[in-house]
């Protein structure tokens, strides 16, 4: 009986075996094989370079990776800014790991995301994303209504709303300024309400525009009603013309339209042109980096009558009925107003467009772009008083800023800043970029490389001066009186410089005080910039910390022309 028992077990388990096979090939061990390599890692969310911007002071960011490997992940540790923030080791696929989790403490400032995955061999990977939470954007020219920088994303930054995306709008991969740049792409676009914004009479746009002659023709910024007609709203696009590319606006008036047949931008170049429009109740301009290229009359004022988007990138579903479809051209730097802008007023974008630093001084001396604070020697101030904004910067005695020039140094330059002069002592640096001079610790002066911006007594006056260092020797930039600001008039001034590859320009109050040709600027050996003192490169003839008033300092990566220096 008991035998039999055994034997009716076995028939059954054997039964179950076979059915539960039934259709499915057996399974065949297989060898693992030697390990190859250490896992792959692939990091999603934070993508690099991501700037967020949030009204928030601490706000959250997504995180999602991937890790591959060969045989088998051990482990996966994730880390922010040096701390442990997740750890994994358990996964559905011991070769793949798909993790995505929310942290919720990013604080302002630049951060770095680190994922460590290591398999059971022992092999270990590390990849890391670079990202910037910054401070919560305040528009910066009258009028402004709308800001999209499109550093990582497609938020509008002072609504704090992302656009809606049409398709699969993507990234040029880099941009005019900051990270990145919006690059819609075939049968792709932005979508935006316009329930924020202030529609009237008076309309303009702006932004940063690298075009892409593929395809022939495009619409870039369209608000519309319907595509029955061009009655209301309007459209900016572009249409080839030779081997150029003719930037075009039509305005609805009501009844009619308007057309404002713009100017040319070459794809060719490859460089990013400044493009902007107005609209008034009686005219449109189009300015192409900052200069007008076209007005055209209205007989009537725009009229926003049933537009309810903007459409970025693309003619969109009211406008692309002569082919002016999506756009796979760069955009950056995207601003709308609710004014008409003067050219005074596009220039001055135009030259900030081209601006890596600022310091306001605003009770802290810490600079705008790196939210990085300046080094202080001394003891250093504040005014009580500012040109812009709540306070400026005090110069005291034996004390000044320092700040690195990391991302400053380039083959051109320009400084801008307010100044308020105190004349005691009667010389003084100003702003000073040098290189160590090791054979004269003590009376540094080497003058070879860099520059060196400072004042001195001229008859009672205060003579301003440039030195800049080609490499192998230097060059003065030396206006004579022309360069001569009066300590008695105790007024703010308007100082600014430009170094290129060919001249030097010293202005005082946006007239040129000195002048010359240039070889171009050596910047070897130059680290540090020094904020009012000639100390601690430039003290051999007595330059050193500066009693007067600073406001408003500006670096801008190019030689800006006259007529920016003065729209500043």
């Amino acid at each position: 009986m008991k035998n039999f028992k055994i034997y009716i077990l076995g028939l059954c388990a054997l039964l179950m075996f076979q059915s539960c096979y039934e259709g499915i090939d057996e399974i065949s061990a297989v060898e693992s094989g030697p390990d190859a390599g250490a896992p792959l890692i692939t990091i999603m969310k934070p993508a690099e370079g991501l700037e967020i911007q949030v009204p928030e002071l601490v706000t959250s960011t997504a995180i999602e990776f991937k890790v591959v490997d060969d045989i088998e992940i051990d482990d996966v540790t994730v880390f922010l800014d040096g701390n442990q923030i997740g750890y994994f080791d358990t996964f559905v696929d011991y070769r793949t790991a798909n993790e995505a989790f929310v942290y919720n403490n990013i604080t302002t400032g630049d951060h770095v995301l680190t994922v460590v995955a290591k398999d059971i061999s022992g092999n270990s990977t590390t990849s890391t994303s670079n990202f910037t939470k910054s401070p919560p954007y305040t528009p910066i020219f009258a009028g402004e209504q709308f800001y999209m920088p499109f550093d990582g994303d497609f938020t509008e930054l002072i609504s704090i709303t992302a656009a809606t995306e049409v398709g699969n709008p993507g990234f040029a991969g880099s941009g005019y300024a900051g990270s990145n740049a919006y690059e819609a792409g075939t049968g792709n676009h932005l979508s935006f309400p316009l329930d924020d914004l202030t529609l009237g009479n008076n309309f303009s746009a702006a932004f940063w525009y690298k075009v892409n002659a593929t395809p022939n023709r495009a619409g870039i910024l369209v608000i519309g009603d319907d595509a029955d007609d061009r009655f209301q709203g309007f459209r900016l696009f572009r249409e080839a013309s030779g081997d150029q590319q003719r930037i075009k606006l039509n305005v609805g008036t009501g009844a009619g339209e308007s057309w404002n047949d713009g100017g040319l931008v070459d794809p060719a170049s490859g460089d990013w042109a400044h493009v902007a429009f107005t609209i008034s109740d009686t005219e449109t301009k189009i300015y192409i980096n900052g200069m007008e290229v076209n007005m055209a009359g209205m007989s009537a004022p725009v009229d926003w009558s049933g537009c309810n988007d903007i459409i970025i990138g693309a003619g969109g579903p009211t406008f692309s009925y002569w082919d002016h479809l999506s756009d796979s051209s760069a955009m950056d730097e995207l601003r709308l107003f609710n004014t008409t802008l003067s050219q005074s007023e596009i220039t001055q974008m135009v030259a900030q467009g081209s601006q890596i630093f600022q310091m306001s001084f605003n009770g802290s001396y810490a600079e705008s772009y790196s939210d990085m604070e300046a080094t202080t020697v001394g003891n250093p101030g504040f005014a009580g008083e500012a040109f812009a904004g709540t306070n400026a910067y005090a110069g005291a005695a034996d004390s000044y800023l320092t700040f690195p020039t990391t991302g400053l140094l380039n083959s051109e330059f320009t400084a801008s800043f307010r100044y308020k002069l105190d004349a005691d002592p009667d010389r003084a640096g100003i702003l000073v970029i040098g290189p160590t001079d090791t054979d004269n610790p003590d009376a540094q002066n080497k003058r070879t490389n860099g520059f060196r911006f400072f004042r001195e007594n001229a008859g009672g006056m205060q003579r301003f001066k440039l030195n800049v260092g080609n490499g192998e020797g230097e060059n003065w930039f030396d206006g004579g009186t022309a360069a001569d600001v009066d300590p008695a008039t105790n007024e703010w001034v308007h100082l600014a410089f430009t170094i290129s590859d060919s001249e030097c320009v010293v202005y005082i109050n946006g007239d040129v005080a000195a002048q010359g040709a240039f070889p171009g600027v050596d910047w070897t050996d130059c680290d540090i910039m020094s904020i009012m003192s000639g100390a601690p490169r430039f003290t051999g003839w007595g330059h050193q910390s500066d009693l007067s008033y600073m406001d408003e300092l500006r670096i801008f990566d190019k030689a800006l022309t006259q007529e920016e220096i003065q729209s500043l």
